[in-house]
């Protein structure tokens, strides 16, 4: 059989692609060796989102009299059918993905890919039968996995990963979260708030360490808040699991400690699937681990091209869905914009919600900029005191020279709906003056992003 784009992976980079490539007329086929949508459909992004949502409801809950609602005596979290809700809500969008390659007239083949010689492709299924495919362009987008250190060997019983993480067969007394990026800090908040003790451990100065200071210690208040424990500038050297628990050893400033957990989550980073593609074989380049690619997502061998957490960039779906699309479009000789990776908006899902995008308050500095920075917190939006959760607030960050936006930090509830003005106002160039004069509706918690703006100006009337 033969294609014009085969695309190696069904994750949110590799499905979107392949959509893509069928909107404009290619004939297409997609590998998968596991479940469509990948990683982040089936066992990230969404089921996660699901876990948190329960979360959150239970400490609705717990706090409905603050509401003025009598919620009764004796409810608690029901862990097994959290973990089914959220198996199903991955599967709902698994069967989701299935229907729109089929309504695409995308050919699904399923297997184990390898690539070969000549722009051909091997697939191999679980019955061990070898297909061969031809294809004139072929799009690696393969993912990644969980990193594993080896002071955090994972055996999937005692210490485990994201994945384990959201199939445990019952809700853990203790838990210990090693990393504190999105993925520890979702699940620490996750277990924490339905009852777990958890400690989260972070060898950085702040939890959520790719953030504005000033977010990351509002996170961990809030985190401290929930009972929560926090190890900062620490790091694990052994994990004993010989015993009934996980004995874990903890280097600290102020010298080693012991903990003990009958759960060790790794949450310390990712590691891209490049094993076994046939990529050394093609002579295929890399770059510190990674696929190299040029901006439309070339390799260095003719008709071979890579997407998402494989090539170097934010390793986010909504990234590696976007180099999809720019990949394909370029390849139908239209003329696509480059993406523009400081302009790329990272979300947490913890309560808090994080959001942000563009430099820090620590970069813009380091950059050289002379800057103007508005600051607006929810304790003073009328939106978020009814809501009644107001922790948190909007950052702003202008170069005080254009007025031009150069960061925005947003935590508290519902702030990741909020971002996407603020992505859209750096890539169109708005200044504060543009944000500020932009009317916003009221009540909204969106409102603190044209109130942080005026207080960049020293204008901000609620505060």
């Amino acid at each position: 059989m033969k294609y014009d784009i085969l695309v190696i992976g069904s994750g949110p980079g590799g499905y979107v692609a392949a959509i893509r490539a069928s909107q404009l007329g290619f004939k297409v086929a997609i590998v998968e060796r596991a479940e469509l949508g990948g990683i982040c459909l089936n066992w990230g992004c969404i089921p996660t989102k699901s876990l948190l949502k329960s979360a959150e409801v239970y400490n609705y809950l717990q706090h409905a009299e603050n509401y003025g609602i009598k919620a009764g005596e004796g409810f608690a979290p029901n862990f097994a059918q959290i973990v089914e809700r959220s198996r199903g809500v991955a599967s709902k969008m698994n069967k989701g993905v299935e229907y729109l390659l089929k309504k695409n007239k995308i050919d699904v083949l399923v297997g184990t890919a390898k690539v070969l010689e000549n722009k051909k492709v091997e697939v191999e299924s679980i019955h061990n039968e070898v297909e061969i495919y031809q294809a004139e362009h072929i799009i690696l987008a393969t993912g990644a996995r969980s990193r594993v250190l080896p002071n955090l060997p994972i055996d999937g019983e005692k210490i485990i990963g994201y994945r384990k993480a959201m199939t445990l067969s019952k809700q853990p007394e203790s838990m210990i979260v090693v990393g504190s990026g999105a993925i520890g800090s979702e699940f620490a908040f996750f277990y924490n708030s339905i009852g777990t003790k958890v400690t989260l451990i972070e060898y950085m100065p702040n939890i959520l360490p790719l953030e504005d200071e000033e977010v990351s210690k509002q996170v961990a208040r809030s985190f401290k808040k929930a009972k929560m424990n926090i190890m900062l500038d620490s790091m694990v050297e052994k994990v004993d699991t010989n015993g009934e628990k996980c004995i874990v050893t903890v280097k600290t400033k102020k010298g080693e400690q012991v903990l003990e957990a009958e759960v060790v989550l790794s949450a310390v980073g990712i590691t891209p699937n490049i094993e076994n593609l046939g990529i050394e074989e093609l002579g295929i380049e890399l770059e510190k681990g990674k696929i190299k690619v040029d901006e439309f997502y070339r390799t260095n061998v003719d008709g071979i091209y890579a997407i998402g957490d494989i090539v170097h960039g934010q390793a986010l779906a909504h990234v590696a869905s976007a180099e999809g699309i720019v990949c394909v479009e370029k390849i139908a000789g239209l003329n696509p914009q480059i993406i523009d990776y400081s302009n790329v908006p990272a979300n947490t899902y913890t309560t808090p919600e994080v959001a942000s995008v563009g430099l820090t308050e620590k970069a813009a500095q380091e950059a050289g900029y002379e800057l103007k920075i508005g600051k607006f917190p929810f304790t003073a939006s009328g939106k978020a005191s009814a809501a009644g959760n107001n922790d948190g607030f909007v950052k702003l960050i202008f170069d005080a020279q254009t007025d031009l936006l150069l960061g925005a930090h947003l935590v508290g509830q519902n702030v990741t709906e909020m971002i996407s003005e603020l992505v859209l106002a750096r890539k169109k160039g708005a200044t504060a003056k543009d944000i500020l004069s932009t009317i916003h509706p009221h009540p909204t918690m969106s409102e603190a992003i044209m109130e942080a703006a005026a207080a960049a100006h020293g204008e901000v009337i609620h505060l």
